[in-house]
């Protein structure tokens, strides 16, 4: 049996797989098993964030794989005490608590809110504001919280404890405070959503109403974290500070992580035993990570990302059948006059580009250190492809 045959044979299919079996890659190239080459925009959703096999990340992760290559928790590690305080050096949050995945950084997130309240206010004061549109997770208690009707299906009974206001609105927001509330959770980018960008007078709002109410703002960059908006972390475009963030994906360049990061006022609200992952902070994972943000977190990459972003966003509003662009750096939905976004899709992977949806547009979030002749070969697939639909 070929690889596709295996996996139709023995994986769970969660996925809609396209039909590509890929097997190597460099920079923004992958090959499939034939030899045959993509240009991928899309970075593992969002993942591969100095693209495939970049040399330095590559050099990172082999030499601490030569080193160790799994501690216990119950120890110290050199990488992840690193990581941990690159993380906060460079932002105000004072503490960091490790896991695989965004989901689990979002749980970790949910936690400490609902701790802070239980040891300042006592019980019943538990339930978490997320906005509607929203994606934060697959885990029981992260679907729950996501504000999509269609997540909410198939698994009952969900975790309770979530309201779904109306993003941008904020009267709907307080409409849904109570002396039940803890906390509000948002992404300033839904990502899944649909590449929706809040508006900053409606998140900077959200933190005054924190504020007055005592609840922690947590802010998901699971998607938008890490230079992928042109700043390291999403919310600055919104001159606010998050009382909690989470972050994954882009943060590993292409390995498993999730960080949940906290400011001053909640940084010893977790003790030993209230949460924990067995694989969380992995020495060679965190080796990546390191890697990553020693080039990431430089104000001259994050300028050419917000550069390139403009520059992508100019080019693909001139190709015929593009309705809309909706960016923030290098986080991209492309809104359609008429075609499917799943149907261009999937026939801009068999013209070579590897490209993702949102709802019902067409999503890039390519390496953020992609080319300027690579974004442009991009949107002469993609506008080829439309042009011939």
């Amino acid at each position: 049996m070929n690889t596709k045959e295996l996996d139709k044979k023995y994986i769970m299919h969660t996925y809609g797989r396209y039909d590509v079996a890929l097997k190597e890659g460099k920079g923004c190239k992958a090959y499939d098993e034939d030899g045959r080459e993509y240009l991928d925009v899309s970075s593992g959703i969002g993942v591969n964030s100095l693209g495939y096999c970049d040399d330095g990340w590559v050099k990172a992760v082999t030499a601490q794989a030569g080193k160790i290559q799994h501690i216990s928790n119950y120890f110290y590690s050199e990488q992840a005490s690193k990581l941990a305080k690159t993380l906060c050096e460079k932002t105000h949050f004072t503490k960091a608590c490790f896991g695989n995945s965004g989901a689990e950084a979002n749980e970790c997130a949910i936690k400490l809110a609902r701790k802070y309240s239980f040891d300042k206010y006592g019980s019943g004061r538990n339930e978490i504001i997320t906005l509607k549109d929203s994606f934060h997770g697959r885990t029981v208690t992260t679907l729950s919280a996501t504000g999509q009707d269609n997540f909410h299906t198939y698994f009952f009974p969900f975790t309770e404890g979530f309201l779904y206001a109306e993003a941008d609105n904020i009267d709907s927001v307080k409409e849904l405070i109570s002396d039940k509330t803890c906390a509000i959770l948002i992404e300033c980018v839904q990502g899944e959503g649909g590449v929706n960008i809040l508006n900053k007078d409606f998140v900077k709002a959200v933190r005054t109403l924190c504020d007055e109410h005592d609840l922690s703002l947590i802010v998901d960059e699971v998607q938008t974290g890490v230079g992928r908006t042109g700043k390291l972390f999403c919310y600055e475009n919104f001159d606010i500070e998050p009382d909690i963030i989470t972050c994954a994906k882009g943060l590993g360049g292409g390995l498993p992580i999730g960080v949940c990061l906290c400011n001053k006022k909640l940084e010893d609200v977790m003790q030993p035993s209230t949460h924990g992952s067995t694989f969380a902070a992995n020495p060679i994972v965190c080796a990546g990570a390191n890697y990553v943000l020693s080039v990431v977190a430089d104000d001259d990459f994050l300028n050419e990302v917000v550069e390139k972003g403009e520059y992508l966003k100019d080019k693909l509003l001139k190709i015929n059948g593009v309705k809309s662009v909706r960016n923030l750096g290098l986080m991209v939905g492309i809104e359609l006059e008429s075609k499917d976004a799943h149907d261009v899709a999937i026939k801009c992977v068999e013209n070579g580009l590897l490209i993702i949806t949102a709802k019902s547009l067409l999503r890039m979030l390519p390496p953020l250190n992609i080319s300027y002749e690579e974004l442009d070969k991009a949107v002469e697939i993609l506008d080829n492809t439309l042009q011939s639909l």
